[in-house]
């Protein structure tokens, strides 16, 4: 009798296992998951706040950058691999690996008016990947992804709150008008908004508050391209998702529309300034100036493009405008990369589209979908200086969570 108890304690305990294993908390990975959000506030943190050059922000975040890495490497010494196996096993991640290494070739002929800063700036990108790939070779699964998802979403909400209290742009938007826009904002807490969903699908947590801090600073921010992109791929989850209840789907959009109510106001003082900045390159009509600039000028080298950090200092501005990047994912990759850089961003999202919907789990599998909708949808307008528009480092720690649910679930 007592040895069939304690079979059956053994075998509850193997099944709750993975549930156990993401209640671990990895203080090390929480950082970095804080680091990978807020460090777009380091340039506006020294000027404002310490009195230094904008330069001196780049500097600090690049030397922590640089920091968690060797850091990385010292935890991941004497460890044990974990299950999940090689890296390159990882779904779409040997996508990812070559758009690495392509970008990285491409320094060779970059246009880039610092081929330097190009090459700092570059091995912060592979850094940031290879510090993912450490923790997730190191420990378990459930465990990293969760605390690199709460470290990101507690830096989201840094941000947000430190949005809020600065003034508002001329144009009534958040951020600063010379070091940070709207748009870098609005994508910070759309992107950890999906991560609280995933984290509460997984029981890992209570995450309401922030969720709707993340949301409200999010339409506060007005950058239409994430909001449109965000509205899109919460509206794909609402309706697919069927695991929640039909009141509780009322009730988020019920709170949906009282808060655009109240917010209505300076929605419609914004659409007044929207509407009568001309065709400026924050406009739509601007964006057109933009994006066909861009593929004239991509076309000059359409096989591997200008390379990497080829815009910045680079394209000449549209009116008082500097354009950082193409405001497109993909004329963006033709115009840094070429057709190559085109065809491998889409081979990263087909392939990353393929693996979310090979998961038996329909919620998981209608969350990822939803959030691989949203960045699509964000990139056709807006993208990323130097990474993609779903970053690299976030593509490898989804392919390692895909690989380990799958996994999950045959043995189950």
């Amino acid at each position: 009798m007592s040895e069939n108890i304690q079979g059956m304690n053994t075998s509850a305990l193997a099944l709750d296992r993975p549930r156990i294993g993401a209640d671990i908390s990895a203080p090390f990975a929480t950082c970095v998951g804080f680091y990978f959000s807020f460090r777009l506030f380091f340039p506006l943190l020294a000027v404002r706040a310490f009195g230094q050059d904008a330069q001196q922000g780049v500097v600090l975040s690049l030397t922590l950058n640089y920091l968690f890495l060797v850091l990385a490497v010292i935890e991941s010494l004497g460890k044990t691999p974990s299950a999940i196996g090689s890296p390159l096993r990882w779904p779409s991640f040997r996508w990812a690996l070559l758009f690495l290494v392509f970008s990285g070739i491409s320094l060779s002929w970059s246009v880039s008016a610092s081929l330097s800063a190009a090459a700092a700036f570059w091995c912060a990108m592979a850094a940031d990947t290879a510090i993912v790939v450490l923790l997730l070779r190191g420990g378990p699964v459930d465990s990293i992804v969760n605390s690199l998802m709460r470290g990101y979403i507690w830096g989201s909400c840094a941000i947000a709150v430190i949005a809020w209290l600065l003034p508002a742009q001329s144009d009534l938007r958040l951020g600063d008008e010379e070091l940070l826009g709207p748009n870098q904002i609005g994508w910070a807490c759309a992107f950890a908004f999906f991560l609280t969903q995933y984290l509460m699908r997984r029981k890992s947590g209570n995450w309401n508050i922030p969720a709707f801090l993340l949301a409200i600073t999010l339409l506060r921010s007005l950058s239409k391209t994430t909001i449109i992109a965000f509205l899109v791929g919460q509206a794909y989850i609402l309706l697919r998702d069927r695991s929640v209840r039909r009141r509780s789907k009322l009730l988020r959009i019920g709170s949906a529309v009282l808060v655009l109510f109240v917010f209505s106001h300076l929605l419609s003082e914004y659409y007044t300034v929207y509407t009568n900045a001309g065709n400026q390159a924050e406009t739509l009509t601007g964006r057109f100036g933009i994006w066909l600039y861009f593929l004239g000028e991509a076309v000059q080298k359409p096989w591997i493009g200008h390379g990497f950090h080829s815009v910045w200092k680079i394209i000449p501005p549209f009116n008082e405008f500097e354009a950082r990047h193409a405001h497109n994912e993909l004329i963006q990759q033709f115009y840094t990369y070429g057709i190559a850089g085109v065809a491998i961003v889409i081979a990263i999202y087909g392939s990353i589209w393929r693996q979310m919907r090979r998961l038996s789990d329909p919620s998981l599998r209608t969350l990822f979908l939803g959030m691989l909708l949203f960045v699509i949808v964000r990139c056709t307008a807006d993208t990323e200086t130097f990474d993609l528009s779903l970053p690299v480092w976030f593509i490898a720690m989804i392919g390692a969570l895909l690989q380990h649910l799958r996994k999950s679930e045959v043995l189950a």
